[in-house]
């Protein structure tokens, strides 16, 4: 039997979290391509080993989202810690609000993926269009630039569904992709398991967090929100399905104060999530009546953004193309001009209501022929 001392065994790769070291760039188009290459996107396998591409990766998305942090700062959105109460050691999630969260009529809440990192739609939008495109960037700019009447005053949450495991060492929350790629005694040690320290109290899973963003920080009227403050709802996969099991459970509490929801890529059903829990309003004032009439999704589809689909049934709204037809994670960098144009309409109009389109499928007869087609007689 082989025994390898720990000094023989391979170090864990180390890649310095800077652009230039790394062998990156940030051209005029706002692209990160490579120095020897400049037509060249980030290129994640280096190695024949997955621990050095994983480690190479984080370093690139530590570059990532450091830059994208000082541009949301830049735009006016400071940090708050949830839980509100939790001390400067103690483990906290961070999410990011405007200054004017206080001031402001009307917020647009923002609850992302799970697998992203806090302001980050895509990755693999970020690399193949630019910084800007693939974050929240362009998005926050569209939603608190001054209104032309000088009224209207928006303020914006982004929570943070991603970054939910504390991690010790560097005493900050981060997601199970970087903690995948935090420093390992050697390069072929095993993944460090959780334990409860590592755990955020309040926050323990993406579903907590949106409680924690409702209760933390939306329901602190007159506090950290004006008290007749509208909210508006952007739900991407599992964010949207934990708001909307959340408004379930509390729509009683918040039916006056949401003005309208966007979901991409919608992981709740009419059947399993929009029946009235005990105590919650039903008929025209239930939840699903409000999904029906001031809810929208987008889902996967390579048809033009904005065009009507068949699976409004299923989740009780009206579902249109976003226009991203393989990865759901693009849907948003692709489909939130259409979402915050409707957003838009929706508050202006308390009284909208969604339109009930009415979808018909066509078959051509080439397609019908070549199906089987109609029984010749």
């Amino acid at each position: 039997m082989f025994v390898y001392r720990k000094q023989d065994l391979p170090q864990d790769p180390v890649f310095p979290a800077e652009l230039d070291k790394l062998g990156y760039f940030i051209n005029d188009k706002d692209q990160i391509r490579k120095i020897s290459d400049p037509e060249q996107e980030f290129q994640f396998k280096i190695n024949k080993n997955p621990r050095w591409n994983e480690v190479q990766r984080e370093a690139m998305n530590e570059c990532i989202r450091r830059i994208v942090s000082t541009r949301l700062r830049d735009l006016g959105l400071v940090t708050l810690q949830l839980l509100l109460t939790s001390s400067p050691i103690k483990p906290r999630v961070p999410v990011l609000v405007s200054k004017n969260l206080k001031t402001a009529r009307r917020i647009i809440v923002v609850f992302g993926e799970p697998v992203q990192d806090l302001g980050i739609w895509a990755y693999r939008t970020v690399g193949a269009e630019s910084i800007n495109a693939g974050s929240a960037v362009d998005f926050a700019k569209a939603v608190l630039k001054p209104s032309e009447n000088g009224k209207g005053e928006v303020a914006l949450v982004l929570a943070n569904m991603g970054q939910l495991i504390w991690h010790c060492t560097s005493g900050r929350a981060m997601t199970v992709h970087s903690w995948m790629a935090q420093p390992r005694p050697s390069a072929v040690e095993s993944a460090p398991s959780e334990t409860k320290r590592n755990k955020i109290r309040g926050n323990e899973n993406w579903e907590a967090h949106v409680s924690s963003v409702f209760d933390g920080i939306l329901a602190a009227r007159g506090k950290l929100v004006r008290e007749d403050a509208k909210i508006d709802i952007i739900g991407l996969a599992e964010g949207g399905l934990g708001a909307i099991r959340y408004l379930s459970l509390n729509w009683k509490t918040w039916r006056h104060h949401i003005s309208a929801i966007c979901l991409s890529n919608p992981l709740h059903t009419k059947a399993a999530n929009l029946i009235p829990q005990c105590d919650q309003p039903t008929g025209a004032d239930s939840l699903a009546a409000f999904v029906a009439s001031r809810c929208r999704a987008y889902l996967l589809s390579g048809e033009p953004l904005g065009i009507p689909l068949f699976d409004s049934p299923e989740h009780g709204c009206n579902c249109y193309s976003s226009g991203e037809g393989l990865n759901v994670e693009c849907i948003m960098p692709k489909a939130w001009p259409h979402m915050l144009e409707w957003l838009d309409r929706a508050y202006a109009d308390p009284g909208y209501c969604e339109d009930q389109p009415e979808v018909v499928q066509v078959i051509s007869e080439v397609a019908e022929s070549e199906g089987g087609g109609k029984e010749q007689d």
